[in-house]
């Protein structure tokens, strides 16, 4: 392992005033995700990984690459033995020797695979570490915690694998019912530990998060059930999705040589960890943000204004959504982290926009590019991988494609486009775009035959409080 020196990172909301919102340490901002105020947590500063750091980085493992990013974050919540081996367990589910290979589909264009993981997903580098971080301070503390998230496909599957069996927590993840695929329900509804519950929700995602920000803004229903939250709003989820950022740019030859990334994008979360990366020291010479036709972070880039739409629904289902929570964390750093500015512009958010300074526009415009891609683009894409490379891809992981192809175009440096799922979780849009069906691995395929446990309910926080409150208390 690589030592690391730990400057004393703290947390503050993007919507608290300093005065009444006193900086917090990792374990208080784990075990809450949402900030009382309704605001997001971010780090007080930002530690840096310098060059020389780098270079000790190349050739290292991926649990020691995770350790070097991750341990400045922490503080004194773990002991550096007990992150080390958190770490090495958390990793240890990821199949694959490499845990996320580079794979190269042309010249200085790349796809970096996130999908080794138990359910197929990029989520399940967060949540296979930030689970087993729950576990032991939940231990440590003699106490336990109700996690409630909401999900546009991968989260909820991720987060119920991760946690399911634990003592100390009871998870229950809400999903746009009818909005996910297949594959994405059956993760999340066969598993038989009591202590987990998928709650498919009449409406589409947007109206799950509104849910869980409602329950967290009920301060007498939080602290009855001690609620915590593994959607990417928790900053623990970041910090582990940073490490693949710097793991894959220093095998591309960062720090000597810049590299850019292209994301696909909804709720924000995996691209912030790339802008954290590059606020921490790796070289990224462009950050690309890739929708679909759900183009509002497109549009915000262009116009000035972030305006919403309604949510149209396609074959890259993670990505239909208007509300990209993770947004407001970059935003508070584009207004020079003015809480007050967050605050009226998400009270401008409910009538359904709110407008970017010019200095915001301009700071957002630093920092990143964004590209959207049509439906007809997104098949087309599926089936031009396979044709020149034989790479079967997601329509998630061909929107990111063929965003990346075009900055490719323009740029000298490696472009690595992330592959957040496995093709084989949406096998009817793939084998329609290329004639090729993806096979899931014969271990989920198992599991999936297992029988559903359906439940779902009206859009109504009453009744999803209701839920909870029954089998939490065993009714």
């Amino acid at each position: 392992m690589h030592k690391v020196f730990t400057p004393k990172v703290r947390y503050i909301s993007t919507r608290g005033k300093r005065e009444n919102s006193p900086p917090l340490d990792f374990e208080r901002v784990l075990l809450s995700g949402l900030a009382p105020d309704g605001g997001l947590y971010v780090p007080n500063q930002w530690p840096k990984i310098n060059k020389i750091k780098m270079e000790q980085l190349r050739g290292a493992s991926y649990v020691d690459t995770a350790y070097c990013i991750i341990r400045p974050f922490t503080g004194t919540t773990f002991s550096d033995e007990t992150l080390k081996r958190l770490i090495d367990t958390a990793y240890g589910n990821i199949h694959h020797q490499a845990k996320c290979p580079l794979v190269q589909l042309g010249d200085n264009l790349f796809l970096c695979e996130l999908f080794h993981g138990p359910t197929l997903a990029f989520k399940d580098f967060a949540l296979q570490l930030v689970s087993r971080m729950f576990d032991h301070v939940l231990t440590r503390l003699n106490t336990t915690c109700t996690i409630l998230g909401a999900t546009s496909g991968d989260t909820g599957s991720s987060a119920i694998e991760a946690f399911r069996g634990l003592d100390a927590v009871d998870v229950f993840i809400l999903y746009p019912k009818g909005k996910v695929s297949d594959i994405q329900r059956k993760q999340m509804t066969t598993p038989s530990d009591t202590n987990v519950h998928a709650i498919a929700v009449e409406g589409n995602f947007d109206d799950c998060q509104a849910l869980v920000k409602e329950l967290f803004g009920d301060t007498a229903f939080r602290q009855e059930f001690n609620l915590a939250a593994i959607n990417s709003i928790n900053w623990a989820r970041i910090v582990a999705q940073i490490v693949y950022y710097f793991y894959s740019g220093i095998s591309l030859g960062a720090p000597q040589k810049e590299v850019s990334f292209v994301v696909p994008t909804g709720n924000f979360g995996d691209i912030y960890a790339g802008y954290c990366a590059k606020m921490m020291g790796l070289p990224i010479k462009q950050l690309a943000i890739a929708t679909n036709q759900n183009d509002i972070l497109f549009r915000t880039l262009e116009t000035g204004q972030y305006q919403l739409e309604e949510v149209i629904p396609s074959i890259s289902p993670s990505m239909d959504i208007q509300v990209s929570s993770n947004f407001e964390r970059v935003l508070f750093d584009a207004g020079n982290r003015n809480s007050e500015n967050i605050v009226e512009k998400m009270q401008s958010l409910q009538g359904g926009s709110f407008d970017l300074t010019g200095n915001e526009q301009n700071y957002l415009k630093s920092h990143f590019v964004a590209g959207c891609c049509s439906e007809e683009e997104t098949m087309e894409e599926i089936q031009n991988t396979y044709s020149s490379s034989g790479q079967v891809i997601c329509p998630h992981t061909a929107v990111g494609v063929k965003i990346a192809r075009e900055l490719n175009k323009s740029s000298r440096e490696a472009v690595i486009s992330l592959a957040t799922a496995h093709p084989a979780k949406f096998p009817d849009a793939v084998e329609a775009a290329c004639g090729v069906k993806p096979v899931l691995p014969d271990a989920l395929a198992k599991k999936l035959e297992r029988p559903e446990r359906i439940a779902s309910i009206d859009n109504s926080a009453e009744k999803l409080k209701e839920y909870i409150r029954n089998k939490v208390r065993g009714l």
